[in-house]
């Protein structure tokens, strides 16, 4: 999400667009928390899971995400495709964001509950104790990082820029060739009309398809989402170089954010995540758009 909401959310998914963990059991369970099993996963989840068995106790990582932002994180009726109940509704969550909250819990022995916010009460949540972590395609900024820690990435997005086929800017071939558009995106494009970025990915999807803007700048899992709801999207990549858009890494590494000095947590998630590969997280994207709702 780039700086603001989601900078592969809006501002660059938007596009055109934090704790110790919560003491809590699950019903029935010796009420233990999740840090105390993190020191133990730091170094190896197995043994982290083991010993919570030995123990007789299950933790819950509770994990706040939109449930809003497909093909991160979506709100659905049922448990199909192994979507996870939200708290406090009868609704289910799924999508890359939960995906990868049931791997982590899955090598660390927690239980999971997904917690539905809204964007702006992500943050705060994590930093007052609400929720132990969010996962919700968080870019890992210097701004967030002053209120947050923030895990090794789960993620590594790339920049997509989204057109209507037939549209003057289908064929573009560099940032340059997007001169004059109307747009929410990266301030490169020269002589644009840049919209404000304020609302959601999914909104400016809407408007791009109702010829309200010219094109979205956004991440490429947003993208391919977005070319299974709408076929008559084009996805234009520039292939990197000065041809591309410029950013940091700033822009693309995604994390999950957790309360400041929550170092237990932090190492045994890092200990699940630095097990795989950029090749695994991009597989379980796609798994994720491919079974992504249409209404996202």
């Amino acid at each position: 999400k780039l700086s603001t909401k989601k900078v592969l959310g809006m501002v660059l998914a938007g596009v055109l667009a934090a704790g110790s963990l919560t003491a809590c059991g699950g019903s029935g369970t010796a009420s233990t928390t999740a840090a105390d099993a993190a020191t133990a996963a730091s170094g190896d989840s197995q043994a982290a899971a083991d010993t919570t068995a030995a123990a007789g106790e299950k933790k819950t990582l509770r994990v706040a995400m939109e449930c809003a932002y497909a093909p991160y994180n979506w709100t659905q009726p049922d448990d199909s495709n192994g979507a996870v109940p939200i708290a406090d509704s009868n609704e289910f969550a799924y999508g890359y964001d939960v995906m990868m909250a049931k791997k982590i819990c899955d090598e660390l022995g927690y239980d999971l509950e997904i917690v539905r916010l809204d964007w702006d009460s992500l943050i705060p949540a994590v930093t007052t104790g609400k929720v132990d972590c969010v996962i919700a395609g968080q870019s890992i900024t210097s701004e967030r990082l002053q209120a947050v820690d923030f895990t090794e990435p789960y993620y590594y997005a790339t920049i997509v820029t989204l057109v209507k086929e037939g549209s003057k800017y289908a064929d573009a071939k560099s940032v340059a060739d997007l001169a004059g558009a109307t747009c929410t995106c990266l301030p490169q494009i020269e002589g644009a009309n840049v919209l404000a970025a304020t609302a959601s990915a999914p909104d400016m999807l809407m408007s791009l398809n109702a010829d309200k803007c010219d094109l979205v700048v956004t991440d490429q899992p947003t993208g391919k989402g977005a070319l299974v709801a709408y076929p008559n999207f084009k996805m234009i990549e520039f292939g990197g170089g000065e041809n591309d858009f410029q950013v940091t890494d700033e822009d693309i590494n995604i994390g999950i954010s957790l309360k400041k000095g929550n170092t237990e947590l932090q190492d045994a998630i890092n200990s699940v995540l630095t097990k795989m590969t950029k090749d695994d997280f991009s597989q379980m994207m796609d798994e994720a758009i491919s079974v992504q709702p249409l209404a996202n």
